[in-house]
């Protein structure tokens, strides 16, 4: 590209893809797509960005196509890769000036300079690192912020490199440029902290950028440039410092005004000086191990006293929490049981740990948490009143509630608890005894109190479980306390009911549930909406107990699940909705058919709340999961909802459809669970499968799921389902079987198996063109036993239940191997008897024994050649499959099943379903369950002795092993 004639040309194209009329911009994105691989583009491209009198969405866009190319085409092994010529031309370019005034572009050219960095720097680009070094020293404002700009993103970049080799760069950089950051650090702070008499905004806030901008590189250096930084002193020294600075950045923001961009950025400042604290602590905690006792004492003296007062924000909080945190889970500070076996670096922290926590410093961190930090704001109360829905989902963590201080307190607590709970635990319980009996209505500020005292017991349960009678205190208090019907008490009642929740795995006595489920009743009928949300809560955690015993339950199912529903219908966020439904669908499974009285309410509600969450696609996953576990709950009544239910399920499962990224797989275990209750093969349900056909090629992870599908069809309908979907099946399976893993393979053979159990005689026709490859994969000696179990399970079927085909397809494989039918029957036998082993289902390998001894009575050479392996196959299936009763001393096969054998199923078992029932039924009739094998050994070894005569059928048992021998006699006893 002749750069001089090319200039205008790519600034004219250029101009025309900022359009926002397509007929313009389209024509040239596709022209700007063809130069990308065109020699001199890019130097165009710079040459365009720089110039800083051109329109700022042109330079905008040569800035993006200029740092695609870099992702593209700066690899000296991709594809139409740069010249190093021009690229050379580029990287001096790129810091011949820092003189860019528009501050998004700014920022791109710094990234895109850092992505050329990670590629080139040091080898091909030594000049960067003292260039832009130099450049940050310019007294130059605009020059040198933009010089500390780069600098800090092309550190950045170099720092997240993780081979070894770029590593040991790294270090290499980090010593040689240590020194001269924490300078321009400091002299940055400094500066600042100067101009703060002054008052000019201005000035200390770009002041503060540059402050920050520096911080920005030396915290990469420190956290990420030395192997052993605590060996290093300029290190130590500026985290040693970090401390004085924090102090002096706090004491500062208390003459900065709230919500002006000074104060912002000196926020932004004070918190990543934290984060470089915090990493290093990550990072590198035995080297933190000197800072341990500052970071303490900074930390709990700005949080837990009075220091903090009028200085501290939120994030700050949240951070200095976060250091405490660190320090007191930190595994490299916990010593071994046995001290000896620990290292002495483990040991000093664990020391400077003890030595700072003392009994008066974690009661008074506990008491602060409880009192000051677990309390409820003057603003979550507000929004209690007028956004309830809000409230609740913030408590239980909504995307503001992540970030904010209540969760990270929370946390703070459990682990100083864990760690100190012989210290903690009378503290805690001192605080609980004081509380006992009715709060003042009129006293708020001792109800907050209860609620966050009570909050911490239901933290802290598990720590608390040998020290706090649960069950004494729900009797004797708490219960009592869920009946004060006060508005004002609406705190209480709320944490009370949380608080059983978080204990009832813990410890509650099974006999105390009907009490519970009583005062759940009444709480969902609260006046409160917090309240009865919360209600709500804790009967999921109730019902999903290990302890849950339904026949306590059932009495209060009605009243429970009609005042859910009502619930469900008050509520009107997208979040609650989804957490009610989940509740009840936790019901519902647990209760399963015995919810049926109960469900019409919500069978006619949910087909208005689906159309009504049109937009809201996790509200709808939510509809599916509740849909799923209401199916299970009314087996085959669920034919009733299908007007409903099948429109659902095809919307969910149809791939052309947007909504299917997050509906599908939901959609699937809902299809899946419709056939597996449903009564008959409706012309809708047998329709919803034309959706299989897309699914299947999309071979994802839903693809076992899909194959429990069809297999829920086979057993459904086979004749009326395979007559409309056999051939497309079969050919969707042959594409599959082309690329797919082991265990795809299977899936794919079982349906086959599943088809010719249910129709033998069709079967092997609709599903010839997959036979071959399963033969030829006997033959050949699969390598893969439970690939190889499943072809002889199938072939097996064949030749069990259809000799006609398996003869056509013996003739058919002997013509493709060049080989005589019955020398390839021979082979195939012998390779059966030899990979036997590979089969571990008894079904399998009782069907094995049926289909080789089908073979009996036979006077062809081949099988009386192999009779041995065939009878040694026989012998295994019996010891398989044969159960002696020690009375009569007789043999009986235990695979055998019968119209009689039809067990009630016990409270914990749940009820077959449709689908299991259907599957009896076929077993009933497959010839695994329903022919004796000894009987089968027995008669065909007497066909096989009337055809050939005594005398060679005795020449024939003498091929036989001795041993077999006896114990096929034995088996055969009585006969």
């Amino acid at each position: 590209m002749d750069l001089n004639s090319a200039s205008n040309i790519v600034l004219q194209v250029l101009t025309q893809a900022t359009s926002q009329d397509t007929a313009v911009l389209k024509p040239a994105e596709e022209q700007l797509k063809q130069w990308e691989t065109q020699p001199g583009f890019y130097t165009v491209l710079l040459n365009i960005f720089t110039n800083h009198t051109l329109d700022v969405n042109v330079r905008w866009l040569a800035v993006l196509y200029f740092k695609n190319g870099i992702d593209r085409y700066w690899r000296r092994v991709a594809p139409h890769a740069l010249s190093e010529e021009e690229k050379s031309t580029l990287r001096s370019g790129l810091i011949a000036s820092f003189n860019e005034p528009v501050n998004q572009i700014a920022t791109q050219i710094s990234v895109l300079i850092a992505k050329v960095a990670r590629l080139d720097c040091p080898r091909q680009w030594p000049e960067l690192i003292p260039t832009l070094v130099e450049s940050v020293k310019i007294q130059d404002d605009l020059r040198q912020h933009r010089a500390l700009l780069t600098f800090y993103h092309v550190t950045k970049t170099l720092a997240s490199k993780r081979l070894a080799a770029d590593r040991k760069l790294f270090y290499d950089l980090a010593s040689g440029i240590y020194s001269f950051t924490c300078s321009l650090w400091n002299h940055h702070a400094d500066t600042f902290l100067q101009q703060i008499c002054t008052k000019d905004e201005t000035t200390m806030s770009n002041s503060l950028e540059r402050t920050l901008l520096s911080l920005k590189v030396l915290r990469k250096l420190t956290v990420h440039g030395f192997v052993e930084p605590h060996r290093n002193i300029e290190v130590m020294e500026f985290l040693h410092a970090v401390f004085e600075r924090l102090k002096q950045f706090l004491e500062c923001s208390k003459s900065i005004e709230a919500d002006n961009v000074c104060r912002d950025r000196l926020e932004k400042t004070i918190i990543l000086l934290t984060k470089v604290l915090l990493d290093f602590l990550d990072q590198h905690p035995f080297s933190f191990t000197s800072l341990i006792q500052k970071s303490l004492e900074f930390a709990v003296s700005y949080v837990f006293t009075e220091a903090g007062e009028g200085v501290v924000f939120e994030r700050f909080i949240v951070q200095c929490m976060n250091l405490i945190k660190m320090i007191v889970k930190n595994y490299a500070y916990k010593p071994s049981k046995n001290m000896e076996d620990s290292s002495p670096e483990t040991l000093e922290a664990h020391k400077i740990k003890a030595l700072f926590f003392t009994y008066p410093t974690l009661t008074e961190i506990c008491r602060r948490l409880v009192t000051k930090y677990f309390l409820l704001t003057e603003e979550e109360l507000t929004m209690w009143e007028e956004d309830p829905e809000g409230f609740t989902v913030e408590e239980t963590g909504g995307d503001s509630w992540k970030y904010s201080i209540r969760p990270c307190t929370e946390v703070l607590f459990i682990d100083i608890f864990h760690e100190y709970n012989q210290t903690l635990t009378p503290v805690l319980l001192e605080m609980v005894h004081t509380l006992q009996g009715p709060t003042n209505m009129n006293d708020t500020q001792a109800l907050l109190i209860k609620d966050a005292v009570y909050n911490a017991v239901g933290l802290a349960a598990y720590e608390l479980f040998d020290s706090v009678d649960f069950d004494q205190w729900f009797k004797n208090q708490l219960l009592a306390e869920l009946q004060v019907s006060h508005n004002r008490y609406k705190p209480i009642r709320r944490r009370v009911i949380w608080l059983i929740g978080q204990w009832i795995s813990v410890k509650f006595k099974s006999d105390l549930r009907p009490m519970l489920y009583e005062a759940i009743c009444n709480l969902l009928q609260d006046q409160d909406l917090v309240v009865r949300i919360e209600t709500a809560t804790t009967l999921k955690l109730t019902v999903d107990d290990f302890e849950f015993r339904t026949d306590q339950f059932l009495p209060y199912l009605e009243s429970m699940f009609t005042l859910l529903f009502q619930l469900l219908q008050e509520v009107r966020e997208c979040d609650t909705k989804m957490h009610i439904l989940h509740v009840l669908s936790c019901v519902i499974e647990r209760v399963n058919m015995q919810i049926r009285p109960y469900v019409g309410c919500l069978v006619q509600y949910l087909p208005l709340l689906w159309k009504q969450s049109e937009e809201h696609n996790m509200l709808r996953c939510a509809i599916l999961t509740t849909l799923v576990h209401l199916v299970q709950g009314l087996g085959a009544d669920s034919k009733n909802l299908y007007p409903f239910l099948l429109p659902v399920i095809q919307l969910s499962t149809d791939v052309s459809q947007p909504p299917h990224v997050y509906l599908l797989e939901d959609g699937l275990e809902l299809w899946l669970v419709t056939l597996e209750n449903s009564p008959c093969l409706t012309p809708e349900l047998l329709r919803v499968f034309q959706n299989m056909s897309a699914l299947l090629e999309l071979s994802t992870e839903n693809l076992r799921t899909c194959f429990k599908i069809i297999n829920g069809y086979i057993f459904l309908s086979p004749s009326e389902f395979l007559q409309v979907y056999a051939a497309e099946l079969c050919k969707s399976f042959c594409e599959i079987l082309k690329d797919i893993t082991t265990e795809g393979q299977v899936q794919v053979l079982k349906v086959v198996e599943n088809v010719l159990k249910v129709n033998p005689v069709l079967g092997p026709d609709m599903f010839q063109p997959l036979l071959p490859s399963v033969f030829r994969g006997i033959i050949n000696g699969e390598r893969y036993p439970v690939v190889m179990s499943t072809y002889l399970g199938v072939i097996g079927r064949v030749l069990l239940q259809n000799k006609n085909f398996f003869s056509l397809l013996l003739n058919q494989m002997a013509c493709e191997c060049s080989q005589e039918p019955d020398q390839l029957l021979g082979h195939m036998i012998e390779m059966w008897v030899d990979r036997m082993d590979n089969i571990t289902q008894p079904e399998r390998r009782k069907l094995s024994a049926l289909a080789l001894l089908s073979l009996l009575p036979s006077d062809n050479s081949v099988i009386q050649d192999k009779f041995c392996g065939i009878i040694n196959i026989s012998v295994e299936g019996l010891h398989d499959v044969m159960s002696e009763d020690t009375e009569t001393r007789t043999f009986k096969d235990c695979m055998l099943m019968s119209f009689l054998e039809e067990p009630k199923p016990t409270e914990e078992e749940e009820p077959p379903t449709e689908q299991d029932k259907r599957k009896k039924m076929l077993a009933l009739k497959d010839p695994v369950h329903s022919v004796s094998l000894q009987q089968f050994v027995y008669e065909k070894l007497k066909a096989q002795q009337e055809l050939l005569g005594e005398q060679a059928f005795q020449a024939l048992m003498e091929t036989v092993d001795t041993e077999i021998v006896t114990q096929l006699q034995d088996f055969l006893q009585g006969f």
